[in-house]
């Protein structure tokens, strides 16, 4: 199935979570979240990140994070290649340690960011690794490196302190915060899962303005990298059959190519461009995710040696036998309504 499409810009945040591969522990051994650790804040350097929030725990991580440059992608597939390079080297292990590619949701700057903060905090609590009182004790999260003079140039306390009643940035704020947390850990079960149960679900955490917003542009990058792969998925298409293709446009819903076909397969390769282009990208909008998003007619305008010039129209699926070895057809297609 296609992926679904992750929007990136400037200035986005995210809740980006992973699990190791079968939930594995793949934190558990001895210098594996250390390295993790580390590889994160080097992630972060090079791709200009800020790091809100992050906590590791056996078998996966959390991190809340702003991407002054739209670099999301690439800068988790270097985080995650680099560490787990490091650590099947290490361990002389080979494979992938994660489940799969990283779930990243998008969050809304300020008091939705901060929450998602709270939440990536209070998970050893939630875990029952440490008691709500000593939730600082924990070494594997940017609370440990808070309270703690000389932290990494990427951690960014402002936004959590700042929600947690305009807290100061000093031993005496982090005091505060930290009981702060123990409050929330210990509130009545019903609150606490109200306000912290959808926050590492869905897609986007915020307001519904946030939400819309997020979704107009979702649509405008889908309809950009339709073509866009379209057009990919097209001249590799060329390439592989051999194909001449002296004219294309792609428009809002529909295509034409003028393409000549050297040897007798334009029904074949046609199948494999339109079948691989629906299989790599995600339709956004009102469609399923994956569906295919050619379901119309076909229709061929063949001219061969013999100026022939006459409209066949045929199903997408029906196969088309060529009379001439070479031959020079125009061909469009329009999805149904």
């Amino acid at each position: 199935m296609a992926r679904k499409l992750r929007l990136e810009y400037p200035g986005a945040c995210y809740h980006v979570i992973n699990r190791g591969n079968y939930r594995r522990g793949i934190f558990e051994p001895k210098g594996a979240a250390e390295a993790f650790e580390r590889t994160l804040f080097e992630g972060c350097e090079a791709h200009g990140w800020r790091l809100h929030a992050y906590v590791i725990m056996s078998n996966h991580y959390h991190l809340a994070v702003e991407t002054p440059e739209a670099n999301l992608s690439d800068g988790m597939q270097w985080v995650q290649g680099t560490w787990a390079n490091r650590f099947n080297r290490y361990h002389g292990e080979s494979g992938r340690p994660f489940q799969g590619r990283f779930k990243g949701i998008h969050i809304e700057p300020g008091h939705a960011l901060a929450q998602v903060g709270h939440y990536i905090h209070l998970n050893p609590v939630r875990a029952q690794l440490v008691y709500p009182d000593w939730v600082r004790a924990y070494r594997w999260s940017s609370l440990w490196w808070f309270r703690r003079p000389g932290r990494p140039d990427c951690l960014e306390p402002e936004t959590v302190l700042s929600e947690a009643g305009r807290l100061s940035d000093d031993r005496n704020g982090w005091k505060c915060y930290c009981e702060y947390l123990a409050l929330l850990a210990e509130d009545d079960p019903k609150r606490r899962d109200g306000r912290f149960s959808n926050l590492s679900r869905g897609w986007a955490i915020g307001s519904k303005d946030f939400r819309s917003a997020l979704i107009k542009d979702l649509k405008m990058k889908g309809a950009k990298g339709a073509a866009e792969a379209f057009e990919r998925t097209l001249f590799e298409g060329c390439e592989a059959h051999g194909w001449r293709l002296h004219a294309y446009v792609i428009m809002s819903n529909h295509y034409h190519l003028a393409v000549e076909t050297p040897e007798a397969n334009l029904s074949d390769g046609m199948q494999w461009v339109q079948g691989t282009w629906a299989n790599r990208f995600t339709w956004t909008g009102s469609r399923s995710w994956g569906k295919n998003p050619v379901t119309g007619n076909v229709c061929e305008r063949s001219s061969g040696r013999s100026g022939c010039n006459n409209w066949q129209p045929k199903r997408r699926s029906t196969s088309m036998r060529c009379r001439s070895g070479s031959q020079l057809a125009k061909r469009c297609c329009w999805p149904r309504g």
